[in-house]
């Protein structure tokens, strides 16, 4: 994560894999969170993706494959927009 920005790409994976992250707590809140010397920050659900095999599986394909990610996300995308609803894409 970089701050509050929103990046649509494979980054955030990369990330997970490629950086160091050191535990630290929120000055104003005490929650707990991870931080790399560039600013990144990742939630301990973040890296709790490496931990189980079947996830981090998934999170070496996305880092390693942009298509991968981005056929997964859109199919995902789509479905969450439509849910609930019946014939949205033929009415489009």
């Amino acid at each position: 994560r970089r701050g509050y920005s929103v990046d649509t790409s494979h980054s955030y994976f990369k990330d997970l894999l490629t950086k160091t992250y050191a535990p630290e707590r929120v000055a104003a809140t005490g929650c707990p969170q991870h931080r790399h010397a560039s600013g990144t920050i990742m939630l301990a659900s973040d890296l709790a993706l490496l931990e189980d095999p079947a996830f981090k599986a998934v999170v070496e394909e996305y880092a390693s494959d942009q298509d991968a990610f981005f056929r997964d996300y859109t199919s995902a995308w789509v479905r969450l927009q439509e849910l609930g609803t019946a014939g949205l894409r033929d009415a489009l």
